[in-house]
């Protein structure tokens, strides 16, 4: 925060109140979230949010992917873009109430403190939330964020085929959060995202706000396996044509090639059927998803050829097919330096301790990086755990990334 800037002080108890409301929205009972995106939850939550939203007073626009964008103006004119927060309000199907949320409330709030200190930025700023941040439901994930800054063609994203069967565009028809704003948005001037880190390393070195200087590259793929039902009690095992053992084959080594790359490079099989999927019965069809992510680009896609080698090795050893289709791919995104060191100036200037590191998780900042300057604030996450239902941060690590996040946009939007 520099001199000149105005003190605006958000309010961590107003933030608390509107995450607890949200969260009730979608609970599953056991502490956790499940909005998954365009379902009858997830509308729900949007209704809250956009209520809010109009509460505050704040121009409030749905585009034609149903990503919603809240602006409020600012003093200087017309023709200053905005500069921009925000995140998503869908989930996994086993979320917590953090994950995405707080972005979208965090910035809420910063809205709230500017009307509380009679503040009024010379740039309008913008809150959003997008549309199948997580990619549960339907691939790729940030598709709205994707979509938004010109990176998928509309009618593309609309054709997507759910994991349930239900199409995107229908979707967002029956659930009525299909906008008219056009798609590619406009740029914004800026935009910061403040997100729960997801991982171990802000709480483990004791760091209270974490500068992100960019987001780990990542590939999903889908792997399916054609093999031969057969009898398990009958059929001798050099007779097998047994896809299921070959995507445990391909699970287990996705896992020792992380490993053995070491670095940033992790590894997932995240999801896997088999059909038919009988106690007694060689799986004829498996399907299963690869997930590997790297912040060096090079190294992702040696994983990546490795992978599918040993994939098609082992499956041609079996007598199985193997066919594969690309679910997401995105490179690693640098920040932008300047953005980067606005976080970590404000950390220092409000007294907490700050550190630089990558993201391992995508985010819909790394999207808003293609247009416009752009960074993340993290706070610490509890264990490292997210996407489960015991996902916590403290409030007062809350506290301390909201206040953050609202210094560096009243100096970005100054």
């Amino acid at each position: 925060m520099v001199d000149s800037q105005p003190d605006v002080s958000t309010k961590v108890d107003r933030l608390l109140a509107d995450l607890a409301a949200l969260a009730a929205v979608g609970d599953t009972g056991d502490g956790g979230n499940c909005r998954l995106a365009l379902t009858d939850d997830d509308a729900g939550g949007r209704e809250l949010v956009v209520g809010w939203m109009r509460d505050l007073g704040l121009d409030v626009r749905v585009d034609r992917i149903g990503n919603v964008v809240a602006t409020r103006a600012g003093s200087g004119g017309p023709g200053l873009e905005p500069v921009m927060t925000g995140s998503h309000i869908d989930t996994v199907r086993t979320g917590g109430r953090y994950d995405g949320t707080l972005g979208v409330l965090a910035g809420l709030e910063v809205v709230r403190a500017l009307d509380d200190a009679g503040v009024r930025t010379r740039r309008p700023l913008a809150v959003a939330f997008f549309t199948d941040e997580e990619g549960s439901r339907f691939a790729p994930d940030m598709l709205g964020s994707l979509v938004y800054v010109g990176g998928m063609p509309l009618e593309d994203a609309l054709d997507l085929v759910a994991i349930d069967g239900a199409v995107l565009g229908a979707e967002l028809e029956r659930i009525g959060w299909a906008g008219s704003a056009p798609v590619p948005g406009p740029a914004p001037h800026a935009y910061v995202e403040l997100h729960i880190e997801q991982g171990p390393v802000l709480e483990e070195e004791g760091v209270a706000i974490g500068a992100v200087t960019g987001v780990q590259g990542i590939s999903w793929q889908e792997l399916t396996l054609v093999g031969q039902a057969n009898h398990a009690g009958t059929t001798p095992m050099r007779l097998r044509h047994d896809a299921g053992y070959v995507a445990a084959e391909v699970a287990g080594f996705v896992r020792r090639l992380a490993v053995s790359l070491g670095g940033h490079q992790v590894g997932t099989v995240g999801r896997l059927g088999l059909h038919p999927d009988l106690v007694n019965v060689v799986a004829a069809r498996a399907v299963l998803t690869v997930d590997l992510r790297n912040t060096e680009a090079a190294v992702l896609a040696t994983a990546e050829e490795r992978v599918r080698s040993f994939a098609e090795s082992c499956a041609s050893g079996e007598g199985v097919t193997a066919s594969w289709r690309t679910l997401a791919r995105f490179e690693p995104v640098a920040f932008d330096p300047g953005v980067v060191d606005r976080v970590e100036a404000a950390a220092v200037a409000r007294g907490l301790s700050v550190r630089r590191l990558p993201s391992g998780a995508g985010h819909d900042a790394q999207m808003l990086a293609r247009v416009c300057p752009t960074g993340m604030v993290f706070v610490p996450s509890r264990g490292g755990v997210s996407h489960n239902p015991a996902e916590y941060t403290a409030p007062s690590d809350l506290a301390a990334g909201a206040q953050v996040l609202a210094d560096v946009l009243v100096d970005l939007a100054a």
